[in-house]
Order: structure tokens, then C-alpha cells, then sequence
């Protein structure tokens, strides 16, 4: 039998590359997405076609805590079995101080803390059957304070909650965090001068 895993924002970025690894692999994939539906469709369309039935979509939004509960839910039906979770989705946008709103803060928690921890509590069940593993994707510059970002940082708890629940789900589910670093986005271009600084930065000294 395949093993499964639920990958959160695997629409695109990260979370599509991370999916076709899995695929590669040999094991299904649920692709979460809240409003990419074309790009999740093209996604799961491009992995059925390599092996059919191996990938399917489910819409949610993390903000909302019916559609998080939801997700938990049709994930379980969706192929009976949890071997793997990656909390990849996150809402990342500018919040200077004076224009801070409650709205803003529910929006970023959501993706970034919340949804993560309730996933991973409505999982765990089958994960821990599986001793599967849990796999949250921080960032590497919530420590850095980054101005105009006041409430983003926010998503440093992840981190904490991540070495607490790798104690409290041991030995039955390995619960870790990758934290990335710079990630080319679709859509923008950086000059050559922005991308030399950039790699600069990074001890292999290459880029994709």
C-alpha cells in the first residue's frame, strides 16, 4: 500500500515541489490548496497522469476553523491511511504598525500557527499508527525582524510548537522544521546585481 501524505500550500512554490518529490517516491499525495484551484488541479492532473489515483485536491481555507477541521476530515477518507504531514501554507504580507488591523492578525495566524497545530492534533491518530512524521516549514527570517512585518514574526512560535510536540508525539511521530531560505517566486524577477547578493549569502553559493 502507498503511503500518504497531506501537504498544505502544495499548489505552488515549495509546497508543488515538494509534492512531486513524494510522487516520485511512490506515494500519494493530498494537495491542499485555499484558492489555487487551477494550479492544484494541473498539479494532481500532471501526477495522475504519471500514476493514476496518486494525487488528489482539497480545499480549505486556514483561517477558518470549520474548513481546518474539514480538511482533517477529508484527508482521513481520502485515502484511509496518514503516513505524513507538512505544514508548508503561509500567508506572508507587509504589516507596518500604524495600519496593524485584528483582521490581519487572524489572517496570519491562521496559515502560520494555528492551522499547523490543529492539523497536526487531528492527525495524529493515524500518523501515530503510521509512525509517521510531521514536517513544519518555518522561515529563516522570523528572527532577523524585519521592519513593516509587525506581526508576521508570529510564525517563530511554529518553531517552539515544533519542539514540543517532538517530545510530546515521540517515539511514534517524528516531528521536525525545515526553515528555507531565499526561494525564487513565480512572477518576480531579480536584476543580476540582487541575485549575486543573494547567493552570496548561502554557503553552497548556487542557485535554482
Amino acid at each position: 500500500m502507498h503511503k500518504v501524505v497531506l501537504i498544505t500550500g502544495a499548489a505552488q512554490r515549495i509546497g508543488k515541489e515538494t509534492a512531486k518529490v513524494f510522487a516520485e517516491d511512490n506515494w500519494n499525495v493530498i494537495i491542499h490548496f485555499n484558492s489555487s484551484f487551477e494550479a492544484a488541479s494541473e498539479l494532481a492532473a500532471e501526477l495522475n497522469t504519471k500514476r493514476s489515483g496518486s494525487a488528489c485536491i482539497i480545499q480549505a481555507d486556514l483561517d477558518i476553523d470549520a474548513d481546518v477541521e474539514r480538511l482533517i476530515l477529508e484527508s482521513k477518507e481520502a485515502y484511509g491511511r496518514m503516513d505524513a504531514l507538512i505544514n508548508n501554507a503561509s500567508s506572508f504580507y507587509s504589516t507596518p504598525l500604524p495600519n496593524i488591523s485584528y483582521e490581519d492578525w487572524d489572517k496570519l495566524i491562521g496559515s502560520n500557527l494555528k492551522g499547523p497545530l490543529f492539523l497536526t492534533k487531528g492527525l495524529a491518530p493515524m500518523l501515530e499508527e503510521a509512525k509517521g512524521s510531521v514536517i513544519n516549514i518555518t522561515d529563516i527570517n522570523i528572527d532577523k525582524g524585519l521592519p513593516g512585518f509587525s506581526i508576521y514574526p508570529l510564525k517563530e512560535r511554529i518553531a517552539a510548537i515544533t519542539k514540543v510536540l517532538a517530545k510530546e508525539l515521540a517515539p511514534n511521530i517524528r516531528v521536525n522544521a525545515v526553515s528555507p531560505g531565499t526561494i525564487n517566486t513565480p512572477g518576480k524577477s531579480w536584476s543580476e546585481e540582487e541575485l549575486a547578493k543573494i547567493v552570496s549569502k548561502i554557503p553552497l553559493t548556487k542557485s535554482k
